[in-house]
């Protein structure tokens, strides 16, 4: 492609809305353009970059045995009513109507269209396993869209759904897609982890979620410091030690006039936030009230507590009048002794000995307080968000936090859908069975915007090859004065081309400086100089975009072609 004939709008400008490095790089590249609040155009250049992820995709999937189709954006709302999700899909789901009043939506997903398609069209278990796939656009009316096409309303998404006869046939399936996932994401050049993550509104069992580490991810990651366990921190386990000191203090109740947090008891008492046990207080499933014992330097983890059987789902903490009436006083002087409601601990909490505690009265704390002895032997659940540090839950090493962006998410739904929408199929021997379903999504648009974040410097986007709009970039200096270079950097051009190089050719007679700041800004991988001086000692100027410096090369098509591997 010649520059002269590619529209492209680059602009030293940072604009004032961008508040990550993808969107204000890919706004000041011309990658895409704003139209409204999270809806954004792919330009040319950015384009190219989001149709080379988009085949990156394809090709793995269709490696992988699923099969293409495309399904409708608009989706009508008796498939939603059918699955029990379009009273509980909430304000993301952006709901409209036709001329004849019938409720629609604009496809946030695809489950209930792709289960309605196999109950029309699939009769026996011969048919299955079968793994269908697309690449369409998604809409989800976020509440507040942010980072460009991050968390954009509108994006380009894969999903792709299987459909077992058997739960082992579904592992199977889920497997071959977290296999394909992996070869997608090392593709596309991105360094990344799978992790185990919360399966959330979409439903099913095992899921993970597929993250391109960068510092600007909304999810942090716990990751062990030497084994292979990786999760998102709302999923990630912690596990009990089983061991707990033998008390060694008397119970004592100890004056705090005025001190409610954790951190302010732990300084008025000089003792460490690990020596005291907060007991927070949530909705029970029963519809009445529940404690939950942490320690004093942990957090509860509400997507594992709402998971509890005595725990409300969705998590909810009770309200502060309801608390007070139960135990008669603030909150901030609570505790499990003589607590007037059941209490489930943290296994962490359930190991502290000798610990501070609220004392269920106004202005005063427990010290020296012991579990079995004080107050009751506790239930015990992992309900607490891991840490910084802690041990890594498969046994090796500990673990430590990382920012991640999430590219991809893969579940294994089970009946969830197929149940409640009535899909069955005719078994081995007459019997109807209700087929298990798999979901596996990437975020195409949003990978984009997330190898971004990962691979940039102070002038702009480091593209990986598999994904760069262009591959090479050639640029001639001089060519006002100067025929040879431009004769010769227009053959280069050509040869690169006729041997299958996806190559630029800046044709627009612009200074070094500027055409130099756009190859870098825009992120083109290569970059071969072209200029009389060059030329005289037989040599091309060539540099790498994560180079420091530009090296000289035989000026030939083989030299070229060796350098770009």
């Amino acid at each position: 492609m010649r520059l002269s004939r590619f529209p492209i709008a680059t602009t030293k400008e940072t604009p004032a809305d961008a508040e990550i490095v993808s969107h204000r790089l890919m706004l000041r590249a011309g990658l895409i353009r704003k139209l409204g609040a999270g809806l954004y155009t792919w330009m040319p250049l950015g384009l190219r970059t989001l149709r080379k992820i988009e085949s990156i995709v394809r090709e793995e999937m269709n490696r992988a045995g699923a099969v293409e189709l495309l399904m409708p954006s608009i989706q009508p709302a008796e498939l939603w009513q059918e699955s029990g999700r379009w009273d509980v899909m909430g304000d993301e789901m952006l709901r409209i109507k036709d001329r004849h009043k019938n409720d629609f939506c604009y496809g946030p997903t695809h489950e209930e269209v792709i289960t309605a398609i196999v109950r029309a069209d699939v009769r026996s278990y011969r048919q299955l396993p079968i793994n269908y796939y697309q690449i369409q656009t998604k809409f989800r009316d976020e509440r507040r869209p942010r980072f460009g096409v991050m968390r954009a309303r509108e994006f380009l998404m894969k999903d792709a759904y299987s459909f077992s006869t058997t739960a082992e046939d579904l592992s199977q399936q889920y497997e071959l897609m977290r296999e394909a996932y992996i070869r997608i994401f090392t593709r596309v050049g991105a360094d990344f982890r799978p992790v185990q993550a919360d399966s959330g509104n979409i439903g099913g069992a095992k899921s993970e979620e597929f993250h391109i580490l960068a510092l600007a991810g909304e999810d942090l990651l716990a990751v062990s410091t030497e084994g292979s366990y990786a999760a998102n921190v709302e999923a990630a386990e912690t596990k009990p030690t089983g061991t707990r000191a033998a008390a060694a203090a008397t119970l004592e109740k100890v004056s705090t006039p005025g001190q409610k947090t954790c951190e302010q008891v732990s300084k008025f008492m000089k003792v460490p936030l690990t020596a005291k046990v907060k007991l927070m207080v949530a909705k029970a499933a029963d519809g009445g009230l529940i404690g939950i014992a942490v320690r004093g330097d942990h957090e509860i983890n509400p997507i594992k507590a709402a998971k509890h059987p005595k725990v409300a789902s969705p998590f909810e903490m009770a309200r502060i009048e309801d608390v007070q009436k139960a135990f008669g006083c603030e909150v901030g002087y609570l505790g499990p002794v003589n607590a007037p409601i059941p209490v489930i601990a943290d296994f962490a909490a359930a190991e502290v000995a000798d610990f501070v505690c609220g004392a269920n009265e106004v202005d005063h704390h427990l010290k020296g307080v012991n579990w079995g002895r004080d107050c009751a032997e506790p239930e015990t659940a992992d309900l607490r968000m891991i840490v910084e540090g802690d041990p890594s839950p498969d046994g090796v090493g500990t673990i430590r936090l990382l920012r991640g962006i999430e590219g991809g998410h893969i579940f294994q739904l089970g009946q969830k859908y197929s149940k409640a929408m009535s899909l069955t199929v005719q078994g081995e021997n007459g019997e109807s069975i209700t087929p298990e379903m798999g979901c596996y999504g990437i975020g195409v648009s949003r990978m984009a915007a997330a190898v971004i974040e990962q691979s940039h410097d102070a002038n702009g986007i480091i593209w990986p090859d598999a994904i760069a709009p262009f591959r090479v970039i050639v640029t001639p200096i001089g060519t006002d004065k100067s025929p040879t270079a431009k004769q010769t950097a227009e053959t280069l051009y050509e040869q690169l081309i006729a041997a299958g190089v996806d190559a630029l050719l800046d044709d627009r007679g612009l200074r070094p400086g500027p055409m130099f700041a756009d190859a870098d800004l825009i992120g083109i991988p290569h970059r071969i100089v072209i200029g009389d001086k060059g030329l005289a000692a037989g040599q091309f100027e060539y540099k790498h975009r994560r180079a420091d410096k530009a090296e000289m090369i035989p000026a030939t098509l083989e030299a070229v072609l060796e350098k770009l591997g």
